[in-house]
């Protein structure tokens, strides 16, 4: 049976260097392992307590919960604005941690990477997902990073698929990454 592990990214744009590095995930997974790239949580509206109803939970939170409970495992791929994750991400994690305890994200192990245009790659926005969704209930597996500086110059002309470097190092995050979700 194939270890199932959904990645989550941060960044909205279409054009994004962490889009297409969950991208580059999906394309190198090895066999044994299925990673799939999450497409709604652009939907997702922002957590309230109010609208967290059981019965009424809008659609989309409905939906990120339940490719949650189906994977095995979380990729989630973070860009740094500002110094800390994007709100979105950091919303699809609140989401994930509900109902309290018993969220989605619970026990699931979870590996953060991702690319940024400075020097250190987002570490700073990679240790606050990892923060909040240890916090959420996440199995974070905090030696597992990758973050990959100077995105605007090194994936300018360069799709990190194509980059011997970053799928080397992220073939090791997926399997970790399986392994732990295999175990879960």
């Amino acid at each position: 049976m194939s270890v199932r592990i959904l990645a989550l990214v941060g960044s909205l744009r279409a054009g994004s260097h962490n889009r297409q590095l969950a991208e580059a995930a999906v394309k190198i997974a090895p066999a044994g392992t299925d990673v799939q790239l999450y497409e709604g949580i652009v939907d997702v509206p922002f957590y309230n307590e109010d609208i967290d109803v059981e019965g009424s939970v809008p659609a989309a939170a409905a939906e990120l919960r339940e490719a949650v409970a189906r994977a095995d495992a979380l990729l989630l791929v973070a860009p740094e604005y500002n110094g800390t994750m994007p709100a979105v991400l950091k919303n699809a994690i609140d989401w994930l941690s509900r109902p309290f305890g018993a969220g989605a994200i619970a026990g699931k192990p979870v590996a953060v990477i991702g690319t940024a245009y400075g020097q250190y790659g987002g570490v700073w926005a990679q240790d606050e997902a990892r923060k909040a969704a240890g916090i959420a209930g996440g199995a974070v597996l905090e030696d597992v990073k990758l973050a990959i500086p100077g995105s605007v110059t090194r994936f300018a002309e360069l799709h990190p698929v194509e980059d011997a470097e970053v799928t080397t190092a992220l073939t090791a995050v997926i399997e970790r990454l399986a392994e732990a979700g295999s175990a879960a």
